[in-house]
């Protein structure tokens, strides 16, 4: 006969086997794979423009080597292997404006790109990988839940919130079919002021599926609306200038994890973190030790949480049980924690509670929770 305390101990272990975990800060050194299509012609222009960029990127901090190849079938065809110490510093590199100005010379000659990356889990070779053994490689390989999550966001003209957000709510669902692969999940939409956060969730091929959104009238619609009110100029008539505008509005995750439970009255919240100057990506790890805290709590709210980071911007996407309100507190169990993350947010852009003897309660912190626009799932289209 099965006692209680084996059938709590079987609901653990099944919650646990349920849980997903995917982060950028696990210490793993970071490989990154580019795919290059360039254009008949142009291979000479594209390998002046990687010197440059390649003399421009080793002085980087974090960057290890970097290594370029020539299709031995397609001469158009290019692959840029680079090793990173790990992903925190590639993500604030690639993130950044110098990396986009760095990049600039390349877009004359190159038809196509893909980015991969990876975090390094085995490695075999000679006696210098014998002598580094397992320095640097992920621990264990993770577990997902099929997903791909990506966030765009950008700002609007101040007085112009109502109007932005009548748009972006009023919009017709695309076809959220992409191929027999690719299927846009869920885009949730969010306002803090005159910031905007879309956040989308992608099973198969994000950027087919990013790719394929873009093409949808309705989308393209909507886009058009807005674009009156946006405080960096846009022109979606031109490749280039709206390339350099999603380049720039883009909003990785850089954690995400699961608490292996489900709830069917499941809550869909952001809360808004901007960081000080040049604190992002730290701000960004502090939330997932906080997420890691909350989620391995057995009574925890919190169902799924998505940290987003880009810069200085913050965004922390939640699951939660129906009725939670008090998300920025999950995961605050120690006072230092609660006083480390009023340090990294930007005073001037949230209000904050006041500190006391011993620094910065957790009770006094105030994290601004955004307003959901719209919440959609495949179903609803």
């Amino acid at each position: 006969m099965t006692t209680t305390s084996e059938r709590v101990s079987e609901t653990l272990m099944r919650e646990a086997s349920q849980r997903v975990s995917q982060s950028v800060f696990d210490g793993s050194r970071l490989r990154v794979v580019l795919l290059v299509d360039v254009y008949d012609g142009a291979q000479q222009q594209f390998l002046e423009a990687y010197e440059q960029l390649c003399n421009q990127v080793a002085s980087v901090p974090g960057h290890v080597s970097d290594q370029l190849c020539q299709s031995i079938e397609n001469p158009s065809q290019w692959l840029i292997t680079s090793e990173w110490e790990s992903a925190p510093p590639f993500l604030t590199w690639v993130n950044s404006e110098d990396h986009v100005r760095m990049v600039e010379p390349l877009h004359s000659c190159v038809r196509d790109t893909r980015s991969l990356r990876f975090h390094v889990v085995r490695e075999t070779g000679g006696p210098a990988a014998a002598e580094s053994g397992a320095r640097g490689l992920q621990a264990s390989p993770r577990i997902g839940d099929g997903l791909v999550r990506h966030a765009l966001t950008f700002t609007v003209k101040p007085g112009s919130e109502d109007a932005v957000a009548e748009i972006l709510a009023g919009y017709a669902s695309p076809e959220s079919r992409v191929d027999d692969t690719t299927q846009l999940c869920r885009t949730s939409l969010f306002m803090h002021g005159n910031r905007v956060v879309r956040a989308i969730e992608v099973r198969g091929d994000l950027l087919a599926a990013l790719r394929h959104v873009a093409k949808q009238p309705e989308v393209r619609a909507v886009e058009e609306a807005i674009n009156p009110y946006l405080e960096q100029d846009r022109d979606l008539d031109d490749p280039e200038a709206a390339r350099l505008f999603f380049t720039r509005a883009a909003l990785p995750a850089v954690h995400h994890v699961t608490s292996g439970q489900d709830s069917a009255d499941a809550e869909r919240q952001a809360l808004y973190y901007p960081a000080r100057e040049g604190c992002g990506m730290r701000l960004a790890e502090l939330l997932a030790r906080q997420d890691a805290v909350a989620s391995d709590d057995p009574r925890t709210p919190l169902l799924r949480s998505t940290i987003f980071q880009r810069d200085d911007v913050v965004v922390r996407l939640v699951d939660v049980r129906g009725g939670f309100d008090n998300v920025a507190m999950l995961g605050l169990s120690e006072p230092e924690l609660a006083a480390e993350l009023a340090e990294l947010l930007d005073a001037e852009a949230l209000e904050a509670g006041s500190a006391g003897p011993d620094g910065v309660g957790a009770h006094r912190l105030t994290v601004p929770r955004m307003d959901l626009v719209t919440d959609r799932r495949a179903s609803d289209a």
